[in-house]
């Protein structure tokens, strides 16, 4: 017979809900969303949330997973933050808070469909600095595709100039390699990712991909955008550029 799910204290349960419900804030997603990154039901969401319910432990490692960080914290063991300060990992750059803070922000995220041809495929993506973590992370939202909306780590090395969004599940990992205009701020570059086909089947892919500060567009458009919406001729023409400067390099077959 199992072992029944661990339920944490009441004072555990009100400091998760309220670290919770700061980073949906932050991030600016739904519940909705969060509950099914977590595949968690919306009504247990919303009842962990509003304390009708405890906490199991099951739950909220659910709930790290779909966030990316940590949601318990002990007496006995300091938060990441006293222990590397404002600084990042050596595996992410060693970077200082100050010295990313112009990257943070909201950026609409462009990148060719993989479903449709000539179609471009839009969401929204946050970069903001983690305490938790000590580094920047990511968090995508207002995909059209809810169950593949990626997380995770943002690394700034030295060395190479580039930025580079990292997700890191169970060994399966996404990688989105970026270089960011000083001035207006657009960062432009490759993603190399898996495409899910039939069934099971998943194939490397790779393509250019632009992240642009949200105040350049007036009114986004987020999903598939085709050749009619108001917004593709500028979603292309930042596309265009990511490979025509280039930013991002295809070798021919």
């Amino acid at each position: 017979m199992p072992a029944p799910d661990k339920q944490l204290s009441a004072e555990q349960c009100r400091q998760i809900a309220d670290t919770i419900r700061e980073k949906i804030a932050r991030r600016r997603i739904s519940r909705q969303s969060l509950a099914e990154l977590a595949k968690l039901s919306l009504s247990t969401l919303e009842k962990v949330l509003g304390g009708r319910r405890p906490f199991t432990l099951a739950t909220t490692v659910r709930l790290e997973h779909a966030l990316g960080v940590s949601l318990r914290k002990t007496p006995e063991a300091p938060a990441p933050l006293a222990a590397n300060g404002e600084i990042a990992p050596d595996g992410l750059g060693a970077y200082s808070r100050r010295a990313v803070a112009w990257i943070e922000g909201t950026y609409v995220t462009v990148r060719p469909s993989f479903g449709g041809k000539d179609a471009i495929f839009a969401y929204r993506t946050e970069i903001t600095w983690d305490d938790a973590a000590s580094s920047l992370v990511f968090h995508e939202s207002e995909r059209q595709d809810a169950a593949f909306t990626q997380f995770g780590e943002v690394a700034v090395p030295n060395q190479s100039g580039h930025i580079y969004l990292v997700t890191n599940r169970h060994g399966q990992h996404r990688l989105i390699t970026v270089a960011r205009l000083a001035i207006s701020g657009e960062m432009y570059g490759i993603i190399t990712t898996l495409l899910a086909g039939r069934g099971s089947l998943l194939t490397p892919i790779a393509a250019p991909i632009a992240y642009l500060p949200i105040k350049m567009v007036a009114n986004p458009t987020f999903g598939r955008v085709s050749a009619d919406d108001p917004n593709y001729a500028q979603y292309r023409q930042h596309l265009r550029r990511t490979t025509e400067e280039p930013f991002a390099m295809f070798l021919p077959r």
